[in-house]
């Protein structure tokens, strides 16, 4: 039987309601590509949950390893500084689950071309 895989989509947060959707949208959409995993969301600020929260509830629901994906364009002091040193506090809480943390979505150059093309559309 293959460890259940626990998805964080982290993002930024805002004090508008609306600005959660996309955030949603992905992690609805990640879980329904593979009903395995188990995906939660997860804010920085303004929002919750936090990560802390997120991955306690996909620790609850018994998950073997957990990648945390942000979604952020660029790579500024939040994801230089403070992520990896959440990310690092949550292995030192969760020393038997594997929390790997990926680079930014706009970094990947997939995302890159995506939104090229998506600049580019009439």
């Amino acid at each position: 039987m293959a460890a259940t895989l626990g998805i964080v989509v982290f993002a930024h947060g805002s004090r508008d309601a609306r600005w959660r959707a996309p955030v949603e949208a992905v992690a609805a959409r990640a879980a329904a590509l593979d009903p395995a995993a188990k995906v939660e969301c997860a804010y920085l600020d303004m929002v919750e949950p936090d990560l802390v929260t997120a991955v306690e509830r996909l620790v609850a629901a018994g998950v073997a390893a957990v990648r945390v994906v942000p979604l952020f364009l660029g790579v500024g002091k939040h994801l230089r500084e403070d992520l990896p040193r959440l990310v690092d506090d949550l292995r030192g809480r969760h020393p038997g689950i594997q929390v790997t943390l990926r680079e930014a979505v706009g970094e990947d150059p997939d995302v890159i071309e995506l939104l090229a093309r998506k600049a580019l559309e009439m």
